[in-house]
């Protein structure tokens, strides 16, 4: 089961806000990129799932809209979200109907010397929650697709003074559309992609509406034997709208690419699934670029 679950860069949703404060442009998406990888597009059959997801995040280079390297940068952020997901038997134009809620809890510590000055901070605690009361799922001979509309809540502690606390202090919705394809009869082949654009509603605190925000994952996998994969993940997150509101540099829009590769094993016996995948930043403009490691563990009740 790959859907969307939660930082890069965020790394849940903490990150992307270091580069909106220390550059004061943009407070960047919830998503984290990179949280998905090979067969992401595919939602699991109907059952009920619980998924933890553990991601870190390092970077020592933030970069300008120009990709160039901004001050010294020293950033380290873990994520851990727990995530129940049910897909039920109801089925809506085919598709199995089913929901999800992703607690997030992040820990954040960076410093950062530009030169002109330093600015450092640590922080611990919840996150924005995000719940996803719809999503769709078909299940072909050669193909999946899925489907979900989800929102970000500012359940979180946010503050403008200490740029790493979990929060956004905004609203967002996110559409997702994503499909798995299998060139082989066997079904040992696979290539997905996961498609999310999110809007953002007006800071709580300030006026600034964060710009909106295009993210897209992808997987091409083989199958070694029936319960261990390997293959090759990537992403590319892109700001699409300026920031809106009484915010300097709006016009800059943030983007990056990662890529790495990924090891997937199932267990049977006691209906657990694990992933390890691992991803190296480039072409990161207006925001952190470095390296993330995501531990996710799947269990069917």
């Amino acid at each position: 089961m790959k859907k969307h679950q939660s930082v890069s860069n965020a790394v849940l949703c903490g990150l992307s806000l270091l580069p909106a404060t220390a550059l004061a442009q943009g407070f960047g998406g919830h998503y984290p990129i990179g949280v998905e990888g090979i067969k992401g597009g595919t939602l699991p059959p109907p059952g009920f799932y619980i998924r933890d997801y553990n991601q870190f995040y390092f970077a020592d280079r933030l970069n300008d809209p120009q990709s160039r390297a901004i001050g010294d940068l020293d950033l380290f952020a873990y994520a851990q979200a727990f995530r129940p997901v049910w897909i039920t038997d109801l089925q809506l134009a085919g598709g199995h109907y089913g929901m999800d809620v992703l607690v997030p809890l992040i820990y954040t510590d960076f410093s950062l010397n530009t030169g002109g000055g330093k600015m450092s901070d640590c922080s611990f605690g919840l996150g924005d929650l995000f719940v996803e009361p719809v999503t769709l799922s078909w299940h072909w001979q050669k193909a999946d697709l899925g489907v979900g509309y989800g929102f970000w809540a500012p359940t979180g502690h946010s503050s403008l003074s200490s740029p790493a606390k979990p929060g956004k202090g905004f609203w967002s919705h996110m559409f997702t559309l994503g499909g798995t394809w299998y060139p082989d009869v066997e079904k040992t082949w696979s290539v997905s992609i996961l498609n999310r654009y999110e809007i953002h509603m007006e800071h709580e605190d300030i006026d600034i509406t964060p710009g909106n925000t295009f993210s897209l994952e992808f997987g091409i996998a083989k199958a070694l034997t029936q319960t261990l994969e390997l293959g090759v993940a990537g992403y590319y997150q892109q700001q699409t709208t300026e920031d809106d509101g009484d915010v300097p540099h709006s016009k800059e829009l943030d983007r990056v690419f990662g890529v790495g590769p990924e090891i997937a094993m199932a267990f049977p016996k006691c209906a657990l699934f694990a992933s390890l995948r691992y991803a190296r930043e480039f072409g990161a403009e207006d925001r952190p670029e470095g390296n993330t490691v995501t531990l996710t563990l799947t269990k069917k009740f």
